[in-house]
């Protein structure tokens, strides 16, 4: 571990090299915690470079918490739409309408508070609390701990419990408390852009000379790799319905819903936001289909129901791999779902994309559209 002079030449080093080479990036330019907490909610799970020209449209129409707060729901996954995992988003205005009403429309600036917020944990609370505040709380992600494992040569996987809070250890213990929020964003850019999970830039790299993994030649071989979590196969059917005037409709998430079938699955991976009609397939696509269509819909024709086959999809959702069967439904009249208290959603079929709905349910109204396009040019 460093410590005494060896310490204060290691931050020296990182912090003079940070300053000389950072990326200019917008909530670098801003000490609001708003811009901050927004920033490093984006972030997670979406690269910089993509998470960007989200981050400044969203602050367009959001400019700060009450405006967040106080928005539809509907605009704010509108504005995080093609971005994934849309708990961060709901997380985001939910913790958003927490500061509103408990803390005046002010971010706190306590520990306890922050992390009292939904979709917070310890990083975001230490981002954010040093970059805005200058407290001293240093974070570790992906990218310090990598930098830590490097700089001690730590082996073993460090998302095992003991071994991460023994790395919250070391950065807590490396942290230069003058300037905890530079501090905590040069470790992080370190991992980023020089101290890379392959071939790290040793020759570049600021701190080098502090490293016991290139000591030792290890470099390369730390972090050790994770056992991945074993791949699932997923097989969806989903149902277009289309009507005489090019309409289709959308069905509420299955947790709204009440759909017993497969609902964990098909409420993940449709983002719990209105998508088609969809199940998860055991065996056979066509017949399970149509067997939950005749229960949850009201058909007036049952044995109207011909499911032509459109082009398959295929979509990935961290460790699961998806099959997506969509089927054509020509109807003159769009059904309704057998439950009174649900209510199913209206569209154009063109125009489904444009919604806040899942990539997923984008694939399938791709799909769908695409063969809307090819019988129109054959007439």
């Amino acid at each position: 571990m460093l410590r005494g002079r060896q310490l204060t030449a290691f931050q020296k080093s990182l912090l003079g090299w940070f300053r000389q080479y950072k990326r200019d990036l917008p909530w670098r330019r801003t000490k609001d915690p708003y811009r901050i907490w927004l920033s490093e909610i984006m972030l997670q799970q979406t690269r910089v470079a993509a998470a960007i020209p989200y981050y400044e449209r969203f602050l367009e129409h959001f400019p700060d918490v009450r405006s967040l707060a106080e928005a539809p729901q509907d605009e704010v996954l509108r504005l995080w739409s093609g971005l994934g995992y849309y708990s961060r988003a709901r997380n985001l205005q939910h913790a958003a309408q927490q500061i509103a009403a408990k803390h005046d429309g002010v971010f706190p600036t306590t520990y306890s508070d922050t992390l009292a917020l939904p979709g917070i944990g310890a990083y975001t609370v230490a981002a954010i609390l040093s970059i805005a505040f200058g407290a001293k709380h240093a974070v570790l992600d992906g990218n310090v701990a990598r930098v830590i494992a490097r700089i001690e040569a730590i082996r073993g996987d460090l998302r095992k419990s003991v071994r991460w809070q023994s790395l919250q250890k070391f950065a807590d213990e490396l942290l230069d408390e003058k300037t905890p929020g530079d501090w905590n964003q040069a470790m992080m850019e370190l991992g980023a852009t020089l101290c890379t999970p392959k071939s790290p830039q040793c020759l570049l790299c600021p701190v080098s000379q502090f490293c016991e993994a290139r000591k030792l030649g290890i470099q390369e071989e730390l972090p050790e790799k994770r056992k991945k979590r074993a791949g699932v196969e997923i097989t969806l059917a989903t149902a277009v319905f289309v009507d005489a005037k090019g309409q289709t409709l959308l069905i509420p998430s299955p947790e709204k819903s009440n759909v017993k079938a497969a609902a964990d699955d098909v409420a993940t991976l449709v983002s719990k936001m209105w998508h088609f009609p969809t199940i998860s397939v055991k065996k056979n696509v066509e017949t399970e289909l149509y067997q939950f269509l005749l229960k949850f819909f009201a058909v007036e024709e049952k044995d109207s129901l011909h499911l032509e086959p459109l082009c398959k999809a295929k979509h990935a959702v961290t460790y699961r791999d998806i099959t997506i069967h969509p089927f054509r439904i020509s109807v003159r009249k769009l059904p309704k779902i057998r439950s009174e208290k649900k209510e199913v959603k209206i569209v154009a079929l063109s125009e489904v994309s444009a919604l806040t709905v899942s990539n997923l349910t984008r694939k399938v109204a791709r799909s769908a559209q695409q063969h809307e396009n090819k019988s129109a040019a054959k007439l």
